[in-house]
């Protein structure tokens, strides 16, 4: 469900009342049941929200929602539109609860609903987002952030860093990880058999030299050569501004980017509402919307429920068939 009081229970109701998704998967909610009677409710869908305990009951049933609510206690009232401590720890309830039925097999893939940092580390979680608490939730090596949409197949070296901190926070080390996981995503979920990568650079002009900067030098370029002595077909550092254009074009197959607006930017140009988050690194699949939770439209019934209906239809494409899944768990 992500965040109770963000626009995730919504775009929820909307994709589900939709066709397309439920054509192309069984769907489960893991979030609070109470919630998404409300936002059914309140946006007049012919939808009856059932809840599922255990796995007694099948899911798919026409004209139904079915809800598996892991809380213990109720949410309560809570104001929509507004981080809170009890908000934040529910989100996480339902992202631990997500990843323990697909690491028993339970469940084919996970498609995460939008979640508020701050409400999360109100609740005492001080992870910066999905990823990092996804990571450590299943004891992953590496993790990363791949967003997609359009012509464009973007891994981050960094993602949510302020920009004054960037200089100290990118590594040859993080640089290095991003280039290894979009090399395996292109390879496992894409069928690209010799990805060609593309490495944006992080100043102007891929620094001149030095003169704008020298992180190239120090952080991207080893990072680059390590990975072409492993076999994988990545560039130098490309100034920004020419790579996108680049893979726009085909000239490469997925890209690392440095910094969060670095790859958002153009991504959300290309296919604004319709872009997928996609962690790498996970023994699961799971994929994201690739927006925030909304705060100032939450409750007002006019969220885009696009982005989650791309998330569920690129986890059903990728998710290993139901008998696979249960062999591996």
């Amino acid at each position: 469900m992500g965040d109770p009081a963000g626009i995730g229970p919504e775009v929820i109701a909307k994709a589900l009342a939709a066709d397309q998704v439920t054509r192309l998967c069984r769907p489960l909610v893991i979030g609070s049941k109470p919630v998404m009677q409300r936002t059914v409710r309140s946006l007049g869908l012919s939808l009856r929200v059932v809840e599922i305990e255990g796995h007694g009951r099948p899911l798919g049933h026409r004209g139904e929602l079915p809800v598996l609510d892991p809380l213990t206690s109720p949410l309560g009232r809570f104001r929509m539109g507004l981080p809170m401590k009890k908000t934040g720890a529910a989100s996480v309830a339902f992202i631990t609860t997500a990843v323990r039925l697909a690491e028993v097999g339970c469940i084919s893939g996970i498609v995460t609903g939008p979640i508020s940092k701050q409400a999360m580390h109100l609740a005492g979680y001080r992870y910066p987002g999905h990823t990092e608490l996804l990571g450590e939730l299943t004891r992953s090596k590496e993790v990363g952030m791949m967003i997609l949409g359009g012509p464009l197949k973007i891994m981050f070296a960094t993602t949510h860093v302020a920009v004054r901190n960037l200089s100290a926070a990118l590594t040859s080390n993080c640089v290095g990880r991003a280039i290894r996981l979009a090399h395996r995503a292109l390879r496992e979920y894409f069928s690209v058999t010799t990805p060609r990568i593309g490495v944006a650079a992080l100043n102007p002009h891929a620094g001149e030299a030095g003169l704008f900067g020298d992180e190239e030098r120090r952080c991207i370029l080893p990072a680059v050569r390590r990975a072409r002595s492993r076999g994988i077909q990545v560039s130098d550092p490309i100034p920004a501004d020419t790579l996108f254009g680049k893979a726009v074009r085909g000239e490469y197959d997925g890209i690392v980017a440095m910094y969060h607006d670095q790859g958002l930017i153009p991504l959300k140009l290309v296919a604004f509402g319709k872009c997928v988050n996609l962690t790498v690194g996970l023994p699961m699949i799971r994929t994201s919307v690739d927006h925030g939770t909304g705060y100032d439209i939450a409750g007002k019934g006019v969220a885009d429920p696009g982005s989650l209906v791309e998330a569920v239809k690129l986890a059903a494409r990728l998710a290993p068939p139901r008998s696979q899944s249960r062999s591996r768990s």
